[in-house]
């Protein structure tokens, strides 16, 4: 009989181990803390700003930053800092939901193509379909389809990401089926869905986690980008891309409209591909000593 206490220590000191290599790269610590203070600061700094996102003062219109409002007022007096954490909870949301069933959708293309090899002609051309037209154009041309909303861009950018979690899964599954304790699960009578769930899925996810923080980047940029031309987020939600669009006319008179929502979305980007970077590091089994 196995025991269970052994497999769960074994399991936490993998998961200590994989942490300490973590700990050890300073720019994945610092895409770690950075990615923490966004969040804290999107999920619970607009309960504490004494301004409303929507409420407009046209008196305050178009104030450069300064004691009272920090980063200063839009084009209809709105306070700019609240709107940017306001929008940080808008694009994590999105960021969230979108690569989250997308790993979920293209995991489970993966294995099914892995495991069984009538599906995986089918489902892998459909892939390289996908994955052979560009992000941008495939989003576009959904949106375009299904009409200019949050939710219909949302399933824009779960159809992009999908493919690429499928290969993904698809190339670990393959490697993993020749080793000996999948040959031998399978010789003792094991189902498939049970070979999936305790053989194949835990060894084959840390690619995939990677995947989830780098594919999190594109989400970010590719929803940012379909605001802005009008075709994701609608006024008058103060979404990062959104309101970059709304201060590109004060540009070049009132860069802070503008800038400061690049900014927020730079800073996004650049604490996942740190913390990206790190948890491939970690991840990889040739760094073990």
């Amino acid at each position: 009989m196995t025991d269970p206490v052994g497999k769960k220590k074994k399991k936490t000191s993998q998961v200590v181990e994989i942490w300490k290599r973590l700990k050890k790269n300073r720019m994945a610590m610092v895409g770690l803390y950075m990615l923490a203070a966004i969040i804290v600061l999107s999920v619970f700094g607009p309960l504490l700003s004494p301004y409303d996102y929507a409420a407009q003062n046209y008196t305050d219109r178009l104030l450069f930053p300064c004691a009272a409002h920090i980063f200063g007022t839009d084009n209809f007096g709105r306070d700019i800092l609240t709107r940017i954490l306001v929008g940080g909870r808008y694009t994590l949301f999105i960021t969230f939901v979108c690569i989250t069933m997308a790993a979920l959708i293209g995991s489970a293309l993966g294995l099914l193509a892995a495991f069984y090899p009538r599906l995986d002609n089918i489902v892998m051309r459909v892939v390289d379909i996908f994955m052979g037209i560009p992000t941008m154009l495939m989003c576009v041309s959904i949106v375009a389809a299904l009409g200019s909303s949050m939710e219909n861009m949302m399933i824009a950018l779960i159809v992009t990401q999908s493919p690429e979690f499928a290969r993904i899964m698809r190339a670990q599954v393959l490697t993993l089926k020749d080793r000996e304790y999948m040959e031998a699960a399978q010789s003792i009578g094991c189902s498939n869905l049970r070979v999936i769930l305790h053989h194949v899925v835990p060894n084959a996810l840390a690619p995939v986690i990677v995947q989830y923080t780098l594919g999190a980047v594109s989400v970010i940029l590719m929803s940012a980008s379909l605001s802005f031309v009008g075709m994701g987020v609608q006024p008058p939600t103060p979404e990062w891309g959104l309101m970059i669009s709304a201060g590109r006319d004060y540009l070049r008179d009132y860069w802070h409209i503008a800038i400061i929502p690049g900014l927020a979305i730079v800073a996004t980007a650049f604490a996942l591909n740190m913390l990206g970077d790190g948890l491939r590091d970690a991840l990889d089994p040739r760094l073990k000593q």
